[in-house]
């Protein structure tokens, strides 16, 4: 490492381009996600598929468990390279199908794939973080992934409803492919310089900037790691359980018995994918873990609804109903980036521990408001402090995930956050729409979705103080001392 290496920002040379392509990608993924939450409602009613709403969006997150099992895997033994590449092409093809889809059946098969793709993206991209950056520069890159939601979350909820209301929903899906492929052109040059193992350095170096000096003799890579077809299949068996539960209200009389059961087995396929603790919230990065999902299953699964009440219940139009989402993720990202200015002068339990309760303050701000009849204004106002709460927790989790893992195990765990995130996800949005379709009323299905929403927040409320062990461990005094100096660095961040 030379000098020039030890004190570059992110936005200098030699990380620049892996900073601009990686930025790129997570920004088109972000425009594509606020934008197919806002259109959903009127592609539901466009494809009549109103009992597919809820596994268009569960779907993806199922698959995408597949993916990042596969290439966490992958990437542990070849490097990340060849699955980012295979994941973005997995994530064009799946907006190319729902671009061209003319039936429910066919947008979710798009979706299906486009969500086996995302998944396996999203945790090549953290190993690349975990190759090419030093510890020293996770939290400001992982401000800048949050940095990169801005723009789509300004512009996105509100573009899509416009090209959906004056053109077609189709274009919405479409569009997005046409800058996938030079998203990643522009990270080509970079990943040539990507390690394919962890070389001696992150193992047991010393030397600043080493992202985990003094963690001990890392293990051989590459072809040494044997491909992992049991969590590959725990993963499939976990997706498949999301896909069953979420197609079990499609079965009158033993649907809830169908339900009860593909939960189980998501649960028992999720523990060989996951640190050893982790559905038990034990201390330290076992309850980091279940955070993200909790996290995701609250958040998440109250987001999906709010245009779709907006939209049922206020007669918003596409575009309006977009720009709840605008605000709170404008919050998402201003939070992100208070937090990581911060660094260690907010501790990384406390920043867990505020962000969960802004969380379920917003949840249930939404709920009094369908319950009450309050105007929309107050839902929309509320969710703004969700946006806030996930910024705060988001890139800690991440920051705490990565400082806990030795650099063999960087693919496992980057996986397992991203599978607890996804299949948090999916599982929350799967029982809110059977809740969703078995009230009778839509003021009440709304109703019933919040209250399911508001519960899972509390739980992660309870499991927040859980991210810290009780005596602090060397590696998570390292984890403050990277936000530390991530404060303290030049102004290149959100």
């Amino acid at each position: 490492m030379t000098s020039h290496d030890a004190t570059a920002g992110i936005l200098q040379r030699p990380y620049l381009l892996a900073t601009a392509g990686a930025c790129a990608l997570v920004f088109l993924a972000a425009f594509e996600s606020m934008a197919v939450t806002t259109i959903m409602p009127l592609v539901s009613r466009d494809l009549d598929g109103a009992g597919l709403y809820a596994l268009a969006f569960a779907g993806p997150l199922a698959t995408g468990v597949i993916g990042m099992v596969a290439a966490g895997n992958w990437a542990d033994r070849r490097g990340p390279a060849a699955p980012l590449y295979a994941s973005v092409a997995l994530f064009a093809a799946g907006l190319l199908i729902a671009g061209t889809a003319l039936s429910m059946q066919m947008l979710v098969v798009g979706r299906l794939v486009q969500g086996l793709g995302g998944g396996a993206m999203t945790v090549a991209l953290y190993v690349v973080i975990a190759r090419v950056y030093p510890a020293r520069l996770h939290a400001q890159v992982f401000a800048a992934f949050s940095a990169a939601w801005v723009i789509p979350s300004m512009i996105g909820p509100f573009a899509a409803g416009v090209v959906a209301e004056l053109s077609s929903w189709h274009w919405v899906f479409l569009g997005v492919v046409g800058l996938v492929v030079p998203a990643l052109a522009m990270i080509l040059p970079a990943m040539r310089g990507v390690r394919s193992t962890p070389d001696a350095r992150e193992a047991g170096s010393s030397e600043p900037g080493s992202p985990k000096a003094g963690a001990g003799e890392a293990k051989p890579g590459g072809a040494d790691v044997p491909w992992a077809f049991g969590r590959m299949g725990w993963a499939a068996l976990a997706a498949l359980a999301v896909l069953g539960l979420n197609l079990s209200g499609q079965l009158p009389g033993v649907g809830w018995v169908i339900a009860a059961v593909a939960l189980v087995i998501a649960m028992l396929a999720v523990r060989p994918l996951v640190p050893r603790g982790t559905l038990g919230a034990h201390r330290g990065l076992p309850s980091v873990i279940l955070m993200r999902g909790v996290a995701s299953a609250a958040f998440f699964g109250t987001e999906v609804y709010v245009p779709y009440l907006l939209t049922e219940r206020y007669s918003f139009s596409p575009a309006f109903a977009g720009l709840a989402l605008t605000g709170s993720a404008i919050a998402w990202a201003a939070a992100s980036a208070v937090q990581g200015r911060m660094g260690s002068r907010l501790g990384n339990a406390l920043a867990v521990k505020i962000g969960s309760a802004l969380v379920l303050g917003s949840v249930v701000i939404v709920l009094v408001t369908t319950v009450l009849a309050w105007p929309a204004g107050v839902a929309i106002a509320g969710w703004l402090f969700a946006g806030a709460g996930m910024g705060l927790m988001y890139p800690r989790l991440s920051v705490m995930t990565l400082a806990l893992s030795k650099p063999e195990d960087q693919g496992f765990n980057s996986s397992a956050m991203s599978i607890s995130d996804s299949l948090g996800g999916a599982l929350s949005l799967a029982v809110t729409g059977l809740v969703f379709s078995a009230l009778t009323t839509t003021a009440g299905s709304f109703a019933g979705v919040f209250v399911l929403t508001s519960a899972i927040a509390v739980v992660g409320l309870v499991i927040a103080p859980r991210v810290a062990a009780r005596r602090p461990s060397g590696a998570e005094h390292a984890v403050d001392a990277e936000a530390h100096r991530a404060a303290e660095a030049d102004d290149v961040r959100a």
